[in-house]
C-alpha cells in the first residue's frame, strides 16, 4: 500500500459516511411547525372562563330585568293606590250628599207632619195661623 492510498481511504470513508448522513437527515421529517393545537387542560381553563363570563353577562341581565320589573311594578301599585284613593274620595262624597239629602227630606217631612199636626191641636201657633 502506498502513502497516497493511505491517505485517500480515510478522505473516501468520511466522504461515504457523510453522503450516509446527508441522505438520513433528508428522508427524516422534518420536524413539524407547532400550530399550537391548545392542549386538554388549557381547553377545560378556556372554557371555564367562557362559563364564567356567560354566567356573568346572564346574572347582570336578570338583575336588570328584576329590577325593571321591580320598578314597574311599584309605579303600577302607586298608580292603583292613587286610584283607589280617588275612588273612595269621590265614593265618600257621594255617600255624604246621599245622606245629607236624606236628612234634609226627613226634615222637611217630619216639619211638614208636624206642621199638620199642629194645625189640628187647638193653642199651638199652627192651629191659630190656620184659623186666620
Amino acid at each position: 500500500m502506498t502513502t497516497s492510498f493511505i491517505r485517500t481511504v480515510p478522505v473516501v470513508l468520511a466522504l461515504a459516511l457523510a453522503s450516509i448522513g446527508v441522505s438520513a437527515v433528508a428522508q427524516t421529517a422534518a420536524p413539524a411547525t407547532t400550530t399550537a393545537e391548545p392542549t386538554t387542560t388549557e381547553k377545560v381553563k378556556e372554557a371555564g372562563k367562557d362559563a364564567v363570563d356567560a354566567t356573568a353577562r346572564t346574572t347582570k341581565k336578570a338583575v336588570n330585568a328584576t329590577e325593571r320589573g321591580t320598578k314597574k311594578a311599584w309605579n303600577a301599585t302607586k298608580r292603583t293606590t292613587k286610584k283607589a284613593a280617588d275612588a273612595t274620595k269621590n265614593v265618600a262624597a257621594k255617600t255624604g250628599d246621599a245622606v245629607e239629602t236624606a236628612g234634609h227630606k226627613t226634615a222637611d217631612g217630619m216639619r211638614s207632619t208636624g206642621k199638620a199636626i199642629g194645625e189640628k191641636v187647638p193653642g199651638t201657633a199652627e192651629h191659630e195661623a190656620a184659623k186666620k
